[in-house]
């Protein structure tokens, strides 16, 4: 069991330092740096590890960073995979590893062809979406090495479990919406909130208009799932889902507040990077409590289990020290 509490705690670093990940490469676009280091996999012709630290300027610091952390993901990611070769006894589990680090791979290839091609709207939009992708492997995988879960029974609840994951189908598919208005620069296409060009319905006179509103209307849509998801926890009976779709909420709210303020702002880099890592975490929770929904934990471990992904995961590293 100490083996499997190790392997459990590297996996939510591994979680917690994905996160970071996703924040520096929000950084990269909310900047627009994705072009300051112009050549790959070295950075201006040296070997990007030992690249002069006074040499991070401008545009440079956001996306010499960014390689950096994705460098440091990719090494996490090949001792998660070993450590499950070796230690874990689930093929499922073993397998999960394997794919989070096939992905890991294909994202860095992604990131470089994103540089040596100029960025090219396909290939920065599937890097952004296959890093949620990885993201959601990162949080499963922190989430079934958990002894916790090993201790939970299988019952589930199927009808929180069916509205979580189609929250966290809704969420990916608004991140994917999301990242083509970024890289397709519609960010401010529609200048106003909550109204559009004074409007309830913009005129639909470019693409960036049209994928700028789908992105709104996306928006309502993960709210509408995320109230079914708090109605029937509710009604579950089970204190630490209902506790996972308050935070769920929660989030849905900060979300959309984050989304009014980068348009208000004029997409200040802060605000947008904090709206990337936000859909994030709103991706990770809605997983969560897709996942935990399929157990019933004993009454003295349920609140911890329950709480949202990453901040449940950090509580119970904490707990165990």
């Amino acid at each position: 069991m100490r083996t499997n509490l190790g392997l459990h705690r590297f996996a939510v670093a591994l979680a917690v330092a994905t996160v970071g990940l996703i924040a520096a490469g929000g950084l990269v676009t909310s900047t627009e740096s994705g072009l300051s280091v112009p050549d790959w996999p070295t950075t201006y012709g040296q070997n990007m590890f030992t690249f002069p630290v006074s040499k991070w300027v401008g545009g440079i610091r956001f996306e010499h960073t960014h390689r950096l952390i994705a460098s440091t993901v990719g090494f996490l990611t090949i001792v998660m995979a070993a450590w499950l070769a070796r230690r874990e006894s689930r093929p499922w589990v073993r397998r999960l590893g394997y794919a989070a680090l096939a992905t890991v791979v294909a994202q860095g290839v992604l990131g470089g062809l994103t540089v040596l091609f100029l960025l090219p709207t396909p290939v920065s939009v599937a890097h952004a979406c296959l890093a949620q992708a990885f993201f959601c492997l990162v949080v499963t995988l922190a989430v079934v090495t958990s002894p916790r879960w090993r201790d939970a029974e299988a019952r589930e609840a199927g009808s929180v479990r069916r509205a979580a994951v189609a929250a966290a189908a809704l969420v990916f598919l608004q991140l994917l919406v999301g990242a083509v208005m970024r890289h397709t620069k519609a960010g401010l296409a529609i200048p106003d909130f909550p109204l559009a060009f004074g409007r309830l319905v913009p005129p639909f006179s470019s693409f960036a208009i049209a994928i700028h509103f789908a992105h709104r209307v996306l928006a309502l849509a993960v709210a509408a799932a995320v109230v079914v998801c708090v109605a029937r926890a509710s009604r579950s009976g089970r204190p630490e889902l209902f506790r996972t779709s308050l935070a769920l909420a929660g989030l849905v709210l900060f979300q959309i507040a984050l989304g009014a303020a980068t348009v208000l702002s004029r997409r200040e880099f802060l605000v947008t990077t904090a709206h990337v890592v936000t859909g994030a975490l709103l991706l990770g929770t809605a997983l969560h409590l897709a996942l935990v929904s399929r157990r019933t934990f004993p009454a003295g471990r349920a609140r911890a289990v329950g709480a949202p992904a990453l901040q449940a995961l950090s509580q119970e590293v904490a707990a165990w020290k």
